[in-house]
């Protein structure tokens, strides 16, 4: 097992990583109509079968508070971007649905931010960096629970 300082470094290096690269790329992001936390909606939604979840569960993947995601969620629906509904299964809960539109907004944004990572992220790590990154972290993700 690796030693506490050993765990707290590899974390301060993981976080100041994300830290300098999500800065970089919100500065860079592109104006498709969506921000760069819409954004991060919108892919969430794109990933779900139907391009569907509940609010509840949307708020899972985002970090956001469940206000925050309520409000901005109500945002989106406005522009026509996605949906809201009761869920069938249960009175209480919200669905949200990503509509064609919303879909729309999230490919012209995906495409030209998809760009914007594969260039800051192979200017730095080469193919095996790469590699070994998403090994690592989907084997932390999966440690947790996620």
């Amino acid at each position: 097992m690796a030693d506490r300082t050993q765990a707290v470094d590899a974390w301060e290096a993981l976080f100041r990583a994300q830290v300098a690269m999500v800065r970089q790329l919100g500065s860079r992001f592109p104006d498709e109509g969506v921000s760069f936390t819409e954004y991060d909606v919108l892919f969430n939604l794109s990933r779900q079968p139907g391009r569907t979840l509940r609010i509840r569960d949307l708020n899972r993947h985002l970090l956001l508070t469940q206000p925050s995601v309520s409000r901005m969620v109500d945002r989106l629906a406005a522009r026509g971007l996605v949906t809201k509904g009761a869920d069938p299964g249960d009175g209480r809960g919200t669905l949200v649905r990503l509509t064609d539109a919303g879909h729309d907004a999230f490919r012209r944004a995906a495409v030209r931010h998809g760009d914007e990572i594969a260039q800051r992220m192979t200017s730095s790590l080469d193919d095996d960096d790469l590699a070994r990154l998403t090994e690592i972290c989907d084997k932390l993700r999966a440690g947790l629970g996620g």
